[in-house]
């Protein structure tokens, strides 16, 4: 979908700098880690899932190392949080908010490059959604928590249909009518349910007769 490049890179960009400050805020609130620490783990959840796509994909290297844009903007958005924690505290930034933007923009611009290089349908659902929840995954595991695309609903699915929506506008040529508003569109259905899904604590279906344990309780 080449008329949609320069949208894409735009919310590309802006779901990097969305999910570095998340990732950078959810280290300083949950583990104890210096400059290096805050700046690793905002990086990595920005970057990380755009890095496993193109590596799936075969773009390599990956976007993140040709364009130093995404990079600049990542340790941007780590450094911000890592120097105004105390104020975005107070301004009660959400990072579910932070985290929801980022799936959103993630799934839309993963979905729309892996459409760009050839790949079918359900593979750029797939593509899509892993790049929006790959990033924040890899976050957890080095923070020795639980990935929320494992334990909390509602987290993947809305980003597989924010891929699904994009696929479809990209099949019926509706992306080529309206350009920007159908990414944003598609993104704004994938938000819409991740809050949805937070504020009334929906979950996906989990196995019958097993009780919920907490995050981290180990059988």
């Amino acid at each position: 979908m080449p008329p949609e490049l320069p949208v894409l890179l735009v919310l590309d960009l802006v779901g990097t700098f969305a999910f570095a400050l998340n990732g950078a805020l959810t280290a300083i609130r949950t583990v104890d880690v210096d400059l290096v620490g805050v700046l690793t783990l905002g990086i990595i959840t920005a970057v990380g899932g755009g890095i496993v796509r193109d590596v799936l994909l075969g773009a390599l290297p990956p976007a993140t190392f040709v364009d130093w844009r995404y990079l600049a903007v990542a340790a941007g958005g780590a450094l911000l949080a890592f120097l105004f924690s105390p104020q975005l505290r107070r301004l009660r930034i959400s990072i579910h908010l932070l985290d929801a933007a980022g799936l959103s923009l993630f799934a839309v611009t993963g979905t729309g490059k892996a459409l760009e290089l050839g790949m079918g349908p359900a593979q750029a659902i797939l593509l899509g959604a892993l790049t929006g929840v790959g990033g924040g995954t890899v976050c957890d595991v080095l923070i020795r928590r639980v990935p929320d695309v494992l334990r909390t609903g509602l987290y993947a699915i809305p980003a597989l249909v924010a891929a699904a929506l994009v696929v479809v506008a990209s099949r019926t040529g509706v992306d080529e009518l309206l350009g920007a508003p159908a990414a944003l569109s598609a993104a704004a259905v994938c938000f819409a349910i991740r809050m949805v899904g937070l504020r009334f604590r929906l979950n996906a279906p989990r196995p019958r007769g097993v009780p919920r344990r907490p995050p981290g309780q180990n059988p």
